[in-house]
């Protein structure tokens, strides 16, 4: 058995409890030593070099005291020359000896003495082994020249009077003067200014040039002139100023070599300092400076941190900031890595911007460079990141770390931060503000598919402007149209950009209700009777409120909900209420109203004449609660007299559970959830509604959305390649009821989530889920596998790997060819596209002969010169919201810091967001049936008053008429173009002889224009008669009409028969194609808040903001049929349903 006592040693004294009790009595015995550090310091030399040199305060009076010493020198030995009597001596004897009296020998051997004992001290105790480097300083020369003579004169009272060149020692208080500074500067916790030491160092040594000169010359002259002090300041100043009027001169040669001296080191020394003076200078204007204390103070100012500042940017911000009348005061401090670029430089000369904004060059990670710009006084700190990095992560990571060293130098400074990678956002959720770009634009990407030009729509309301409308007379003038306009207000074919460009400037803003003229009456009202009754009254949209004592924003939160006091009112308007006068016209408006009386009933159907009052509900067209007629607005069912104006209920003034026409979207009561189609069920899409088990990063908020009960297996994901399961390889042969929605990215990254939620989102009904397809590339066959032939909507996300380009707008160059191949080869496929540069939205669906784009063209560069923040708002694109860049929500974060609104607004809107009780944004068509609400009023009302969705704005597709040019070569295409498959399917040979007489006659005045073709057409033939043999008159006959086709096809023929040729050869039906190109001429405009009397047209789309149905569900849990909603969970239903 082993020994415990002889393997395990004792516990040391300290950890037995015995000793713990009785106190560790047996350390005395044990062999351990006390050791003393830093024994070196305790030495008296040590403690003299702590005092004299290492200890910053001890030091600094040690200095100010010696350079006082070094001043009170000059000062006697000035108070010594006005003493004395130079006629005394003769010769050169008073050149060696001067009249110097008892006390001011005195005084002057005293200073010598504690002078030379400081200096023999300090360069002891600055010893470090080397005596001579000690003793050849030219400080301690000078030092041993003017005092050691004073205390030989001590043991030798005759050399008492003997000259000694006490005017040197201003030299040496230049010597402490600049160590007292960086003393100072070590003593205050500041860093050093180059640019005050150069110029201290510069005046200092001007004038010890000065002082040297004149007191040389004078001591010098006493055996010439006999010059004064006076007469030596005059001489030297005249000298040196280049001047020279030669009444003062020197007589004798040892005054006149000092004179050549002192102007040799002049010569040499001066310019040296005047170079590095001016080259701290241009750094210095490089670098930016620093903004003082003083002004951080008094003034106001914001910070903007940007790891590379462009042009575009600049203005960006700029125009958006100073565009708020309360900012007009504000300065604004740019701290920036980069050295300012030429453009940059140029802007910020102009005295409207030079006044106001301040360039630093410095990193956000310095606190130096914080302190520069006066961070911790700043009232907000704008953090950028450089979406044309090539990186975008390294970028995101650059801008954590800016914002990090922000918050960590001044934690009470506003930080709004610019991300662009989803997965990043936690790591700043102290910010105040975020705007994350992928987020926000894979989400408006996906409202665009169902909301036409939903990146138009927030890109006009975040845009601060007094609304632009564009010069009719100029545009008349540059399009070359010929009409006149009569005083009965004829509309001309360009009104749409008056009613566009005027709606453009409503933004949105706030106001308390009690405060409030347009609010203030509909307190203890319901939110839908004040939105519709403010809008009848003073044509602001009321879209939201937020109680006082919570902090998240409802955006209709529906009839049920009574307006309080206490509200913070959101609405939609020109310009805010602050801003506003009312005036009553009574008379006006009825003149105005009774003009715009409908006349006539050619616009609408029969039975929209007899219908009389009464109430029905708005067929719910996102909801799922949706009847057999279709998504109207139906007509009251009663007669009425004929011509009799339909009627409209009122909204009341509380909601009446009766009235209000909603659904229940979580049970299973709707039809086209309850009866699903049989290929839904042979199919497997069985669908149901809850919370995504799993979110791609952090910080992404849950959206209720449909869902399917199980897992699809990864493989079947790929649309190209069949598996196991399925053995389709193309979207044709899925059979999909729907038509898709095609995504064109570059890699499937996290931000996609953004994209689909909101086209999965629980309001909307099954039968409108369209499928998306995410195409990672975008050759001709990929495109056509992957269903562009049937799809309705294509989306082009901006490449991250072009957006970095050696040239700023080439960025682009590669989105804008690939989309531009797309519009010619589907050319009426509704392409939605991301650009990095604004800028270059003018090439989508470029025409190069088009006088109507070349037109918009000159319009936007005059609007550009009149200093316009969207310049391109009247771009065709832009406009029908087929192109948007998301730099231009960089003005949301601008926005955000006089409106801290605006940021939860666009997320609530744009889906991003799901607050309960918070409506969500929808659009529905106005068709025919619903032409009798004629006007937007009373269109307003009828929504009001029947579901409670409260409209914003209207989308308007217009045809678009072509110029002269254009109809000419149109009509010319037309005529001349024949199709080769019509020839081909044609077996009669009278219709071939036929066609061939018609080609004859059509080609005879032609060939001369089409040289290129009718030689290629040539060559073809050519060949095709060499390979084959000679045949009948018949056979002849056919090639040479293969020929004269082949002349014939336009460039549309072309591309549809290279496109066609594809399909048959990948396997694809080609029907469908040539209706998808049968493109029309239309543009499209976004009216936002229009005027009540503003009439609807036909297929004029509205956008509503539809109250959260989850709203009106019993608080009891609804049967459901699927229990893969159970796994969302009880607690989070029950927070859902409110």
């Amino acid at each position: 058995m082993v020994d415990l006592d002889s393997e395990v040693p004792p516990l040391p004294p300290r950890y037995r409890f015995r000793d713990l009790l009785l106190g560790d009595q047996g350390w005395q015995s044990d062999d351990r030593v006390q050791v003393e550090f830093y024994m070196n310091e305790n030495t008296f030399k040590e403690r003299l070099k702590l005092f004299f040199i290492k200890n910053q305060r001890s030091s600094l009076r040690i200095r100010l005291f010696n350079f006082s010493l070094k001043l009170l020198s000059c000062f006697l030995y000035i108070v010594r020359v006005l003493l004395d009597d130079p006629t005394q001596g003769l010769g050169w004897s008073p050149i060696i000896w001067v009249n110097r009296s008892l006390p001011l020998w005195g005084l002057q051997v005293s200073v010598a003495v504690i002078s030379l004992f400081e200096t023999l001290l300090l360069s002891y105790l600055s010893y470090k082994g080397n005596i001579w480097e000690q003793i050849l300083r030219i400080p301690f020369l000078l030092e041993i020249i003017n005092a050691v003579p004073f205390i030989i004169t001590i043991f030798w009272p005759v050399l008492r009077n003997l000259f000694i060149p006490v005017f040197l020692n201003c030299w040496l208080a230049k010597h402490a003067l600049e160590n007292m500074i960086n003393d100072l500067h070590r003593a205050i916790q500041r860093t050093q200014s180059a640019m005050f030491n150069q110029v201290l160092i510069l005046i200092s040594t001007l004038l010890c040039l000065i002082f040297t000169c004149i007191c040389g010359i004078q001591h010098l002259e006493r055996a010439g002139n006999r010059l004064t002090l006076f007469d030596s300041l005059y001489f030297c100043i005249v000298t040196f100023s280049t001047v020279g009027f030669g009444d003062v001169t020197p007589k004798i040669w040892p005054s006149k070599l000092l004179v050549v001296i002192m102007i040799c080191v002049a010569l040499v020394v001066l310019p040296i300092q005047f170079e590095q003076l001016a080259y701290l200078w241009m750094e210095r204007q490089k670098s930016g400076g620093n903004y003082s204390r003083y002004r951080a103070q008094t003034e106001k100012h914001v910070v903007l941190c940007v790891s590379s500042l462009k042009i575009d940017l600049l203005m960006d911000f700029l125009n958006e900031f100073y565009a708020h009348p309360r900012l007009q005061d504000y300065y604004v401090v740019i701290l920036c890595p980069t050295e300012m670029d030429a453009q940059v430089r140029r802007v910020l000369q102009i005295p409207m911007w030079s006044q106001r904004v301040i360039y630093l060059q410095g990193s956000a990670l310095k606190d130096q460079d914080l302190l520069r710009a006066k961070m911790d006084d700043a009232e907000a700190c704008f953090i950028l990141s450089s979406r044309c990095e090539v990186d975008r992560t390294a970028a995101d990571h650059q801008t954590i770390l800016r914002a990090w060293a922000v918050k960590d130098f001044a934690p009470n400074c506003p930080l709004y931060v610019q991300i662009l990678k989803p997965e990043n956002k936690f790591h700043i959720k102290f910010a105040d503000h975020v705007v994350c770009e992928e987020e926000f634009k894979y989400a408006m990407l996906a409202l665009n598919c169902i909301c036409p030009a939903t990146s138009t729509l927030i890109t006009l309301l975040v845009h601060t402007s007094r609304g632009h409308t564009a010069p009719w007379e100029a545009f008349r003038q540059l399009t070359g149209t010929k009409q006149t306009l009569n005083r009965e207000s004829q509309q001309s074919p360009e009104q749409w950009q008056k009613m566009y460009g005027r709606c453009s400037g409503n933004e949105v803003y706030h106001i308390n209700l009690e405060e409030s003229t347009f609010f203030a009456e509909y307190e203890g009202k319901s939110f839908t009777y004040a939105s519709f009754h403010a809008h009848k009254k003073f044509g602001v949209c009321l879209i939201g409120v937020r109680k006082e004592d919570n902090k998240n924003i409802l955006l209709n939160p529906g009839p049920r909900y009574i307006m309080s006091s206490t509200d913070i009112c959101f609405y939609i308007n020109i310009t805010k209420e602050e801003n506003s006068a009312f005036k009553k016209q009574e008379k006006h408006r009825q003149n105005h109203e009774s003009k715009l009386s409908y006349h006539g009933a050619s616009r609408l159907p029969v039975h929209s004449i007899i219908a009389s009052m009464g109430t029905v509900a708005i067929d719910l067209q996102d909801t799922g609660c949706r009847g057999p007629s279709g998504a109207t607005l139906a007509l009251p069912a009663e007669g009425g007299k004929e011509g009799r104006r339909p009627s409209i209920a009122p909204v009341l003034e509380v909601a009446d559970s009766s009235s209000l026409h909603t659904c229940d979207l979580l049970s299973d009561q709707s039809e086209d959830e309850t009866t699903p189609s049989d290929d839904e069920v042979s199919a497997g899409l069985e669908y149901a509604k809850g919370y995504p088990p799993y979110s791609p990063y952090i910080g992404s908020s849950p959206t209720f959305c449909h869902l399917l009960h199980e897992k699809v297996p990864f493989c079947c994901l790929r649309l190209d390649k069949g598996c196991q399961h399925n053995y389709y390889e193309d979207a044709k042969a899925y059979g999909f009821k729907n038509k898709l929605i095609i995504v064109a990215a570059e890699t499937a990254g996290n931000g996609l989530y953004n994209f689909i939620v909101p086209l999965r989102a629980y309001y909307r009904p099954k039968k409108e889920l369209n499928p998306i397809v995410l195409l990672l590339d975008n050759p001709l066959d990929d495109l056509l596998r992957c269903g562009v032939t049937f799809a309705a909507n294509m989306v082009v996300v901006d490449k991250e790997s072009t957006m970095s380009a050696e040239e700023d707008y080439m960025a682009d160059a590669k989105t804008i060819v690939n989309v531009q191949t797309l519009f010619r080869l589907f050319s009426s496929l509704s392409i939605i596209t991301e650009l990095t540069h604004p800028a270059n939205m003018r090439f989508m669906q470029f025409r190069a002969k088009d006088c109507y784009s070349l037109a918009l063209s000159k319009l936007e560069k005059k609007e550009r010169e009149k200093g316009s923040n969207l310049a391109f708002m009247f771009r065709l694109p832009f406009a029908a919201g087929r192109v948007f860049s998301i730099s231009m929500l960089d003005t949301l974060l601008y926005q955000s810091f006089v409106k801290d609104y605006m940021i939860s607004i666009t997320r609530l809107l744009l889906g991003l967001d799901t607050t309960p009780g918070s409506g969500f944004l929808c659009s529905m068509k106005i068709t025919e049936e619903d032409l009798w609400i004629r006007t937007y009023a009373r269109l307003y009302q009828k929504l009001c008053s029947s579901t409670g969705d409260i409209p914003i704005g209207v989308y308007r597709t217009e045809s678009q008429k072509l110029t002269t040019s254009e109809s000419r070569d149109m009509a010319s295409q037309s005529q001349i173009s024949i199709s080769v498959e019509e020839w081909e399917d044609t077996k009669d040979t009278k219709d071939q002889f036929s066609c061939r007489g018609n080609h004859r006659n059509s080609t005879s005045s032609d060939q001369s224009d089409h040289p290129l073709l009718r030689r290629k057409s040539m060559q073809w033939a050519r060949r095709l008669s060499r390979r084959a043999p000679r045949h009948s008159a018949k056979t002849a006959e056919k090639i040479n009409q293969q020929r004269m086709n082949l002349y014939r096809r336009s460039e549309r023929q072309e591309l549809a028969e290279l496109v066609k040729n594809r399909m048959k050869h990948l396997g694809l039906s080609p029907a469908g194609y040539d209706e998808m190109n049968d493109h029309q001429n239309t543009l499209s405009y976004i009216l936002i808040n229009p005027s009540p009397d503003t009439r609807l047209e036909l297929n004029d789309i509205v956008y509503l903001i539809r109250p959260d149905p989850l709203t009106y569900v019993p608080n009891a849990a609804p049967s459901r049929k699927d229990s893969f909603c159970n796994t969302v969970g009880q607690d989070t239903r029950e927070e859902t349903q409110l």
